[in-house]
């Protein structure tokens, strides 16, 4: 039976969400009009006054925010509310340009924690779970959200953070740990240890992973719930809005329910910046309807993908967003050809390959070149340079009939690849340097 953290939320009805969502934006508004001079000023430059903004269908009305807007504006220039009030800052993992600064009040902190119980419950946890919540702590919001989710049901919490594998593996046994929350990629990694230890399904404890901070194909998934034994839910979040928790998998695994009392969503088109109909494919698009220190209107994530309103068996009436194909900054253009890392990652599972790769970008002859570099697994793994050669070349098929375009395929031998124990450096684009 399905389990609600706030079932009078998630199971709201649509008419209900929409008078919510109305009220809260135009206070929301008003607020950011009276407290953000930046965005006020894009306001009056697309000339537009919170008198405008009478509920939801006013959205398209408000100017977006970008990234670049929250790097010029860095540190202090979103902030909603006076310093004094602001009780913790998060910040992204981003490697270039001015990092990310976001603000919380107590009051953001408890609805973000709020967030992440919904996210635990839904994946089966109640207070008789054990809850490891292998994401870094510290600037990093995997951590700390999920964590303050954890206490928010009940679980008894182990706050591990990222690193130090075999001790991770050894308070999820010690322990009995039932829910595992970190990157994908480290489930995937600690499935493998726990192969190497002689651990099969059976001999782990846990039940659930709550995976998220980086795209994640549906085959992997399948193959950490094959390896770990477990139901494998994703969570979508963005330290800019919150952090894990604006998004999150039901026991239905079809698409994450956005938590639309904190959250509106809209798909837009990512080169007009017209919102576009509901199923269409396009950018991802938020607006945080009561956050207070760090108040992001229609806020552009570049995520790429779909929203639907289908009805669910879960029984939540939040809509849901497909899990995002790729980021419209992070899409790889190779020959004219938009080439996402997830596709390339499809292939390799399923032709038996784990979900240890690399994709090398490089510029020769003013053409573009890709090189997938593949680790075969110990099961895989071959010296005979001509098994090699073949499989190497029933590889390269498959990612031209998925990309359309030829990539070269270097299979390397098993611990090759460099492990990440956060989110992992998939794609190296040699074309930027």
């Amino acid at each position: 039976m399905e389990r609600y953290y706030q079932p009078e939320i998630e199971c709201a009805p649509r008419e209900e969400m929409i008078r919510l969502q109305s009220e809260r934006l135009v206070k929301q508004v008003r607020h950011v009009w009276e407290n953000v001079p930046y965005y006020r000023k894009k306001m009056e430059k697309k000339g537009v006054t919170p008198d405008d903004i009478k509920g939801i269908d006013d959205l398209h009305k408000l100017p977006f925010l970008s990234k670049d807007d929250l790097r010029e504006a860095y540190p202090y220039g979103l902030l909603g509310v006076p310093k004094k009030d602001a009780v913790r800052i998060q910040s992204t993992s981003g490697t270039t340009g001015k990092r990310v600064v976001a603000f919380y009040t107590h009051h953001d902190i408890d609805l973000w924690e709020d967030c992440c119980a919904r996210a635990i419950v839904a994946a089966g946890g109640t207070n008789e779970d054990v809850c490891q919540v292998s994401y870094g702590y510290g600037l990093f919001t995997g951590g700390p959200g999920l964590n303050g989710g954890s206490h928010k049901v009940g679980c008894l919490t182990v706050p591990t953070s990222s690193g130090n594998t075999d001790r991770q593996i050894m308070f999820i046994n010690d322990l009995g740990a039932t829910i595992i929350c970190c990157t994908p990629s480290y489930a995937a990694y600690l499935g493998e240890r726990m192969k190497e230890m002689g651990l099969g399904p059976d001999d782990i404890p846990l039940k659930a992973g709550i995976f998220g901070a980086e795209a994640w194909s549906e085959e992997m998934r399948q193959d950490i719930q094959n390896t770990l034994g477990i139901k494998a839910y994703d969570i979508y979040g963005l330290t800019e809005l919150s952090g894990p928790g604006v998004a999150f998998e039901c026991s239905d695994q079809n698409g994450m329910h956005i938590n639309e009392d904190h959250f509106i969503a809209e798909i837009i088109d990512p080169d007009t910046g017209e919102a576009l109909p509901e199923g269409s494919e396009g950018e991802l698009v938020f607006t945080a309807l009561d956050k207070e220190a760090f108040p992001l209107l229609r806020y552009r994530t570049r995520d790429v993908c779909s929203l639907s309103r289908t009805p669910c068996p879960c029984g939540r009436t939040h809509v849901r967003m497909a899990k995002p194909k790729g980021r419209t900054d992070d899409m790889l253009i190779i020959r004219g050809v938009n080439v996402f890392p997830s596709q390339i990652e499809t292939v390799l599972l399923n032709n038996g390959y784990a979900a240890n790769y690399q994709i090398v970008v490089d510029r020769v002859n003013n053409t573009d070149t890709l090189d997938v570099q593949v680790e075969m697994t110990p099961e895989l793994f071959t010296d005979n340079l001509g098994e090699i050669e073949a499989r190497q070349k029933e590889l390269v098929e498959g990612l031209r009939a998925m990309l359309g375009i030829r990539a070269k395929v270097t299979l390397v031998a098993p611990k090759t690849i460099a492990r990440s124990e956060g989110k992992a450096v998939r794609v190296i684009d040699k074309r930027k340097i």
